[in-house]
């Protein structure tokens, strides 16, 4: 059984459809959603229809909650803000109800999901250092919790002291607990264009991260010509 770990789509469809064409090749069973289905790109009625469409075990993020509401919060950053509402505008009334009842965190066989901490999930606060990872330690209950958020990929895990891992296969031991966060389908922030995800094989007790090539002219010009933001495209190709 092979999990895909999917996170931070952020409504870009060409990602998306690269790295579903990926779990195929790499015999994928099993999907989870991370979160954060929509904003900042251009395709997020599509893409929310390609999460509900498989059914998957599927936790809210940040954007998912902001898009779902009529008018955005107060503090978010300019271009977030620009692209929630024109986002807003693109979802039928049946995919805002849909995102605004994903719930924040769920057990998925053996293993956790959260889009942003387990302690506070709700405040979206962001897992970047040993010691924030430490926070949600406290409230992980199975050995392994999958998160997103930062769009950048990395493990934490505890052997005496707090202590972050390379990603990229990573051997699971029984009875070590490890905060995996599964990096970004559409908008990694890593320096690494190409899309980013997770495959957990249940079996062989494993972590791998995935990275995928897809098509970042095609998700370019398709935020050009909804009239978001040139920043949204341009950062694409630069990883950050």
């Amino acid at each position: 059984m092979k999990f895909a770990i999917l996170g931070d789509i952020h409504a870009n469809l060409h990602a998306l459809q690269a790295v579903l064409a990926d779990t195929e090749e790499q015999g994928v069973t099993h999907y989870v959603c991370m979160g954060d289905i929509v904003g900042y790109c251009a395709h997020p009625q599509e893409c929310v229809k390609v999460i509900r469409d498989l059914d998957c075990p599927t936790v809210k993020g940040n954007h998912d909650e902001q898009a779902s509401k009529e008018v955005t919060q107060e503090g978010l950053n300019p271009l977030a803000e620009e692209a929630l509402d024109w986002t807003r505008s693109q979802l039928t009334p049946s995919d805002s109800q849909w995102l605004r009842e994903l719930r924040m965190q769920r057990l998925v066989r053996d293993f956790t999901i959260v889009h942003a901490t387990l302690d506070t999930p709700h405040k979206w606060g962001y897992v970047n250092t040993e010691l924030d990872a430490a926070a949600s330690f406290s409230y992980q209950h199975t050995n392994l919790c999958f998160i997103g958020h930062t769009h950048v990929p990395v493990a934490y895990t505890r052997e005496g002291e707090f202590r972050t891992i390379p990603l990229d296969i990573l051997s699971i031991e029984q009875g070590q607990k490890y905060l995996i966060n599964v990096g970004s389908v559409g908008q990694p922030r890593d320096s690494d264009w190409r899309s980013a995800y997770c495959i957990y094989d249940i079996e062989r007790q494993e972590v791998e991260l995935r990275r995928v090539e897809y098509d970042i002219r095609g998700a370019q010009a398709a935020i050009l010509a909804a009239g978001l933001p040139e920043k949204l495209a341009t950062r694409l190709e630069k990883g950050r």
